[in-house]
């Protein structure tokens, strides 16, 4: 397998997701600063031209990082991050679709139309006057995502799993590019300060690419 990594959240997610399995891959960079990702010889791989993608032994090529992890924890089941069981699986799956359509994309989008805008509107379509609404939307999500968690000390009760990963980089992504968050939710800020102890945290910042 080879995987094709990059200096995006999407491919650390995925690295963190990899270094929380103790898995190592051969991994080559894809320079989205420099459009390589749009170049046709990463498009003939790829279609999407987005980051990660992982190639098979058979050739194929695996695109979006949600179905990459999906594919790779099929291969090394633990430690699970998403589930040992059906049910746990669910859960899961739940919390990270909580998480990817009411808040990441929002921070995503709101990125493309303000922070990257400059970035972004020669590649996509980009809605510039929508920007701030998007970054209302997280604000508002985050809160209610809070209120859900309760008592627990990850996303999915007692299990760490790849719905709190994805949170994690993408608001330490947020931070990063000036979409800062409320760090007075009583549950979501100490549980960043969880996630952010973790070793594969800080390691899953640099590229696996040689």
């Amino acid at each position: 397998m080879l995987l094709y990594d990059a200096h995006s959240p999407a491919p650390r997610c995925l690295r963190m997701f990899l270094l929380e399995k103790d898995l190592q891959l051969p991994a080559t960079l894809v320079d989205v600063f420099a459009g390589d990702n749009r170049a046709p010889a990463y498009l003939a791989r790829n279609p999407a031209g987005q980051t990660p993608a992982l190639q098979l032994d058979d050739g194929t090529v695996l695109a979006e990082a949600v179905a990459i992890a999906e594919y790779l924890e099929e291969l090394h089941p633990e430690p699970a991050l998403i589930g040992r069981t059906a049910a746990e699986r669910a859960f899961t799956r739940q919390w990270w679709r909580r998480v990817e359509l009411n808040i990441t994309e929002f921070i995503h989008n709101a990125y493309h139309y303000a922070e990257g805008l400059e970035r972004f509107a020669p590649r996509i379509p980009v809605v510039p006057e929508g920007a701030a609404g998007l970054k209302r939307v997280v604000q508002d999500r985050l809160k209610w995502l809070d209120a859900m968690m309760g008592d627990n000390p990850w996303l999915c009760g007692q299990r760490f799993t790849c719905a709190d990963i994805w949170l994690y980089v993408w608001l330490d992504f947020a931070d990063g590019v000036g979409q800062p968050w409320d760090r007075s939710l009583p549950r979501i800020a100490p549980w960043f300060e969880r996630v952010a102890a973790r070793p594969s945290a800080a390691a899953s910042k640099a590229l696996m690419a040689g």
